[in-house]
């Protein structure tokens, strides 16, 4: 009997595994629920695995403990969030790529650069821990200046010597933390523990002529570890970035214009810097609390495999049609790029799926890149999660997190309709059609599951209700495993702490760079360079107010270059901000100017880390692939343009007006999406697509005049299309 049931069981298996449609199984195997492993992150075995596992959810628990149960001090909470990152950053992350094989063998240099490395940073970690200890045991109340004198100089040329042997001798061994590296770990608890132990005293002493030596190398130290994290999770250009900003706390003395300033001597700077003024500041305060909530949060979504759910819905409402698979990267890396909060490392989890598919229908290798870039990018910028962006930004400015939430759906619809006509255009240029409607799923059973939406319900609701960002979203985690329950994928104990696991990698890399944004936006706040910045924007307001708001458009794309969302909005907000809303903007729509560009940062030619990343998956030119990407993101460009002339695209008006100008701004991009890909009811050419892109730009305004101009531009255009006239009619009538 228990054979036959056995038997039956298994018979039913093999029948549902075979009424899966061909992209069901593909999506499955894409696995883009998983968190992509990238070129320099360790994949440990066995009981290594094991004990950074258990690190990892540790780091993801103590957050939800603090922020639920058990407040802790603000500035403690912020360094060990800190801290704690920079340890498990060590851990997982190598300083360059992995390979397989064996050890490298070691020379004389890279074992005295080692053995000095450890023995300075070792002497100044059991100094910071004699600090510790002497107040634990309650040895001494006052702590021992022996060790608050000598620790500091080891320690900091020892950290020093360490990431040097990293850059010279990294271990190829993927498998395995490398002995600098645990160094490096040692040299974090050591200057997060100083840190730490004196919190209370810095708070009165840091950047003033009373602080102490040992709280200099302290900071030193912290610098350089969040430098090299930094570099090791995001590229360079963050580190570059952040370093132009400390070389210029030094050199101000020296520098003309608007750039001058008194200068600042180390001891001052860097205790500074490692306050909440600075690394301790907004970019560490929203990372320690509503990024990791929600990056957690995402992780329990795609443990039970909501992410999976989202591509299946999209390809079966989307995949047969012409040019499927670009439509289906649309709706699918937008719903996920709205919870994960990364916009290359969406491109990275979807794409997998998505880009082969483009190509299989037609679509260049790049232009199927260039539109996962675009879509999972846009995923940033839609309501209600926006990538975690829609509480930063109600963090920042004061503004109700549902008044933001409000005011971002119509942008967000005008983007995601403009990436479609994209989109769709391209598949009516080159005659593409869709996948067989025998591959994709049904739309139907899918329909039955839409349960799986009910965490983001919960979210919203509790928000809407009152209740805190934070209360909210962990109200939602435990909807998401309640949910769980009610699919195959049910979450038990060994999923919750793959969960967990799962969420602390996920914000390691935003731990960087909302550290090292932290010391950009210390460097504006110490030196005056946000004030100098606004009165530029003034004085090119008394020239042209759009003259101004360009300015800040450049300003805030390339401080947003090579950054994660979070950190280039948190930066170019303490940058520009202030400046716009000087001319006269309303703080609403100002934040939300900064924040669509620093977002599109990331499919901004030359530094776009989402086309990159689509690049390298489509195996297409990455620079091209920049430049397509921002083509078909061209409305995140415009955007913002709109809505500073008109409110009523932020919801701030009668119904009508918000009507009007939804539907002129749609109509808009349509024009222009028509002038990127040359086709406008048939192939346009270049008489056509400069009519297209005149009456695409007269949209922009929202006025009733440049409406009328732009919808009898696309009049004209259609009869001639059409062969009802002839441009030379259309001259003559002109004449």
């Amino acid at each position: 009997m228990s054979d036959r049931a056995s038997n039956g069981n298994a018979s039913s298996a093999a029948g549902a595994e075979k009424r899966l449609s061909e992209i069901e199984h593909q999506t499955a195997a894409a696995s883009v629920d998983e968190e992509p492993v990238v070129g320099n992150q360790r994949v440990f075995l066995s009981y290594r695995h094991w004990m950074v596992a258990i690190g990892c959810v540790a780091y993801s628990v103590f957050h939800l403990l603090v922020m639920n149960v058990w407040p802790l001090e603000t500035w403690a909470f912020r360094l060990m969030h800190v801290g704690g990152g920079l340890v498990l950053g060590f851990l997982i992350f190598g300083p360059r790529m992995m390979a397989d094989g064996a050890a490298a063998r070691r020379d004389l240099v890279d074992k005295v650069l080692l053995v000095c490395a450890a023995a300075a940073v070792g002497y100044g970690f059991v100094m910071v821990a004699a600090i510790w200890l002497g107040w634990a045991a309650g040895i001494a109340e006052v702590p021992p200046g022996w060790a608050i004198n000598s620790f500091g100089i080891p320690l900091t040329v020892g950290t020093s010597i360490a990431v040097l042997h990293g850059w010279l001798y990294p271990d190829p061994r993927g498998d395995r933390t490398s002995a600098a590296d645990w160094v490096l770990v040692l040299a974090t608890v050591a200057s997060i523990g100083y840190i730490i132990f004196f919190a209370r005293q810095l708070q009165m002493r840091a950047g003033m002529p009373m602080a102490l030596p040992g709280d200099m190398w302290a900071a030193i130290t912290g610098v350089i570890l969040i430098a090299e994290l930094t570099r090791r999770v995001a590229g360079l250009a963050l580190v570059i970035i952040a370093g132009v900003f400390v070389a210029y706390s030094f050199l101000g003395p020296w520098l003309p214009g608007i750039l001058q300033h008194r200068g600042y001597d180390a001891k001052r700077f860097f205790t500074y810097i490692f306050t909440d003024n600075g690394i301790l500041g907004a970019p560490i305060a929203i990372s320690s609390t509503y990024i990791i909530l929600f990056v957690i949060f995402a992780a329990f979504l795609q443990a039970s495999r909501v992410g999976e759910y989202f591509v299946n819905v999209a390809f079966a409402a989307a995949g047969d049609k012409r040019g499927g698979p670009a439509k289906v990267a649309i709706f699918a890396s937008g719903l996920m790029g709205m919870i994960n909060g990364t916009s290359a490392g969406n491109v990275v989890a979807t794409g997998s799926l998505t880009i082969p598919l483009m190509k299989k229908v037609g679509y260049k290798p790049q232009t199927a890149a260039s539109v996962e870039a675009a879509a999972s990018s846009g995923g940033q910028i839609m309501p209600p999660i926006m990538g975690a962006g829609a509480f930063i930004m109600a963090e920042i400015t004061g503004i109700p997190y549902t008044e933001i939430v409000y005011a971002a759906i119509v942008p967000a619809i005008i983007y995601f309709v403009s990436v479609y006509f994209m989109v769709d255009l391209a598949a009516q240029k080159y005659n593409m059609a869709g996948l067989p409607r025998s591959e994709l799923p049904k739309l139907g059973p899918l329909l039955r599951q839409i349960y799986l939406f009910t965490p983001i319900i919960v979210l919203l609701y509790a928000l809407f209700a009152g209740y805190s960002v934070i209360r909210a979203g962990t109200l939602a985690m435990f909807a998401a495993v309640v949910v769980s329950w009610l699919t195959p994928n049910r979450m038990g104990p060994r999923q919750l702490f793959h969960a967990l696991e799962m969420g602390a990698r996920m914000t390691l890399q935003l731990v960087a760079v909302c550290a090292a944004a932290g010391i950009i936006v210390g460097v504006i706040a110490l030196t005056g360079i946000g004030s100098r910045f606004s009165a530029v924007l003034l004085t090119l307001a008394d020239q042209s107010q759009i003259l101004a708001l360009f300015f800040a458009m450049c300003v805030s794309v390339v401080l947003g270059m090579g950054m994660p969302t979070t950190a280039a909005y948190a930066v170019a907000a303490s940058v520009i901000a202030p400046g716009i809303i000087n001319l006269g903007v309303e703080p609403l729509t100002a934040h939300f100017f900064i924040f669509y560009f620093a977002v599109m940062s990331a499919i901004t030619p030359p530094v776009a880390l989402a086309a990159y990343a689509g690049a390298a998956l489509a195996g297409s030119d990455p620079m091209k692939t920049s430049v397509e990407s921002f083509k078909i993101g061209l409305a995140a460009f415009i955007v913002p343009y709109m809505f500073f002339y008109s409110d009523a695209m932020l919801l701030n008006g009668a119904w009508y007006e918000i009507l009007h100008v939804t539907v002129t701004a749609i109509f808009g991009v349509y024009m222009l999406s028509a002038t990127v890909q040359g086709w406008f009811l048939g192939r346009a050419g270049p008489i056509v697509r400069i009519g297209t892109l005149i009456a695409g730009l007269a949209m922009i305004e929202g006025g009733w005049l440049t409406d009328v101009i732009g919808f009898a531009i696309a009049v004209i255009l259609v009869l001639v299309q059409k062969r009802v006239v002839s441009t030379v009619d259309v001259a003559r009538g002109a004449d």
